[in-house]
C-alpha cells in the first residue's frame, strides 16, 4: 500500500530587517515633522484665536474698544494673569478706559453638536446687549440661522434677564425677556437661550455691584 507524504507547511516569509528599520525611521521622521510644524504654527494659531475673540467681544458689547480677562480669585472677580487658567469672562471698556459691560462665553448642546457663543451683558440695566455664535454645526438652512438670521441675533441687543430669558413663537414676543424663536429651528433657538441663562446663573452671583468693576490695567511692555 503506497502512501503519499504530506507537503510541509509553508512558512511565512521573513520580514527583512532593513525594511523594518526603514519603516521605523520613516515613522519617526513623520512624527518629528508633525511636531515641528505644530510648534512652528502654534503661535500663529493662538494669535488668530485671540484676535477673533477680541473682535467678538467688541461686537457683543457696544462701544467697547478695549478688554481684559477676569477670573474669580478668593471670591472676588479680578484681572487674570497671562498664564492664569480657569473659568473666565471679559470686561470691556470704551476708548477712554470706562467700563461698558461684560462679555460672557458659554457653550452647550444644540440640535447637531456643541454650540459655542459669547454674549454681552450690561450689569447696570441687567440686560443682554449682544450675542455672537463662535462655533456651530447646526443644520444648514435651518439651525445655522442662529447666527445668519439678523432678526434673531438682533433680539439679543436689549434683552432683560429676569426672571430668565425665554423663547416664544416667532412674532409673538411681548415682554423684554422674550426672544422670537426661529421657525423650523426651535431646538437651536432654545439652545442659544439655554446657554445664556446658564451663563447668567453662573456669573450673576460673582459680579461686583455696578461701579465696582475692575479698572482697565495698562498693557505690559514686552521684555527686551
Amino acid at each position: 500500500m503506497s502512501s503519499i507524504a504530506a507537503e510541509p507547511e509553508a512558512k511565512p516569509a521573513a520580514v527583512a530587517p532593513r525594511m523594518v528599520l526603514a519603516l521605523g525611521l520613516a515613522g519617526l521622521l513623520a512624527g518629528l515633522f508633525i511636531v515641528v510644524v505644530y510648534e512652528a504654527t502654534l503661535p500663529m494659531i493662538e494669535a488668530n484665536r485671540a484676535a477673533a475673540l477680541r473682535e467678538a467681544v467688541f461686537r457683543v458689547v457696544p462701544g467697547s474698544k478695549a478688554m481684559q480677562r477676569l477670573v474669580v480669585k478668593g471670591g472676588t472677580l479680578a484681572v487674570a494673569g497671562d498664564k492664569e487658567s480657569g473659568a473666565s469672562i471679559y470686561a470691556a471698556y470704551d476708548d477712554t478706559g470706562k467700563f461698558v459691560g461684560y462679555a460672557v462665553p458659554g457653550q452647550g448642546s444644540g440640535f447637531q453638536d456643541t454650540i459655542r457663543l459669547i454674549y454681552g451683558f450690561d450689569p447696570a440695566s441687567k440686560r443682554v446687549v449682544g450675542m455672537d455664535v463662535l462655533e456651530s454645526k447646526e443644520t444648514p438652512g435651518l439651525g445655522d440661522k442662529i447666527y445668519k438670521d439678523e432678526a434673531f441675533v438682533a433680539g439679543f441687543s436689549k434683552l432683560a434677564i429676569e426672571p430668565e430669558i425665554v423663547v416664544v413663537k416667532n412674532g409673538t414676543k411681548s415682554k423684554d425677556n422674550e426672544v422670537d424663536g426661529i421657525t423650523g429651528a426651535t431646538i437651536s433657538s432654545k439652545a442659544v437661550v439655554k446657554i445664556i441663562n446658564a451663563g447668567n446663573d453662573t456669573w450673576q452671583k460673582r459680579l461686583p455691584a455696578p461701579g465696582g468693576e475692575p479698572a482697565l490695567q495698562p498693557k505690559k511692555e514686552p521684555a527686551k
